[in-house]
Order: C-alpha cells, then structure tokens, then sequence
C-alpha cells in the first residue's frame, strides 16, 4: 500500500500526537518525502489548545517547534482520507477502530520497531524525564515508519 498521509492518534492530542507530528515533519522533509501529517484526539477535551508545554519545550529541545499546532477530536468522516492512522496505545487503537476506520489503515506505533510497546502518556509525569523518553520511542518508530514509506514495503 502507498502512504501518502498519516494521522497520528493519542488520547488528548496535546503530548503524544503532536510530538509524533512535528517529528514525522521534521523527519519527512529531511527524508525528501511529500506527506500530508495530522495529529488528532480520541477524546474532545482539548480542542483548540496548545500541545503541553513539557511536549513543546522537549520539541524544541531537539529542533521541532509543534507550540503552534491546536488540539482536536478525529474525525469518522473528515479523518477517513489518511492512508495511515497511527494510534499511540491499544486503547487509542481500540477507540480509533470503534470510530468505523479500517482496521487496514490503522497501525499501532509500537509495531514500527518497539516491539509492540505501547507509547506511554506521559501527561501525568512530574518531569521532562518521560517526555524524554517517549520522544526517543517516537522518533525511533518514526524512522522505522518512513523507512517502510519510502521504500514502500510498510506492512500493516
């Protein structure tokens, strides 16, 4: 299957996705690649707000600038374009395919490469630790998903 769009899926959009975002970004233009990248929330909690602040300054501290993206809820309808929905967790994934995607446009992020990890929320961390550590999961299973683009072997 060609991949021409991803839209990553997290909880609130405002940690996880966003990060997930501007890193598949950063990293597609560096890769020469022309993707259309989303992030989105299964829940409606955050719309229209600024990712976390924790997200943005880990962002910044490798070179990604996401302060200016905006929260919003996926969508059954407008969403279903995305070649690729990339959910961050099972219970993203869970709630992604109870929306009506096709579980053959959804993948899990963990399976590029993290073995089948779940890429943990780090909302409730204290500190910049976790966040950390789940943007060296997601840059790491980015690289691996876009290696399977540009190649065009990425299996689901």
């Amino acid at each position: 299957m060609e991949i021409h769009s991803l839209l990553f899926v997290c909880l609130g959009n405002i940690c996880r996705s966003p990060l997930a975002e501007g890193i598949a970004r950063n990293l597609s233009k560096k890769e020469g690649l022309d993707l259309k990248i989303d992030s989105a929330g299964t829940s409606g909690w955050h719309i229209d707000e600024p990712p976390c602040e924790r997200s943005i300054s880990i962002g910044r501290k490798h070179g990604i600038d996401i302060s200016t993206l905006r929260g919003r809820k996926i969508n059954a309808y407008s969403d279903l374009e995305f070649d690729l929905v990339v959910a961050m967790d099972r219970q993203n994934y869970k709630d992604i395919i109870r929306l009506g995607f096709d579980k053959d446009k959804v993948a899990l992020m963990g399976d590029f490469g993290l073995q089948g990890r779940d890429i943990p929320d780090p909302y409730y961390y204290k500190d910049l630790d976790g966040f950390e550590e789940v943007y060296q999961m997601l840059e790491s299973a980015i690289i691996e998903l876009l290696k399977g683009i540009k190649n065009n072997t990425t299996c689901l």
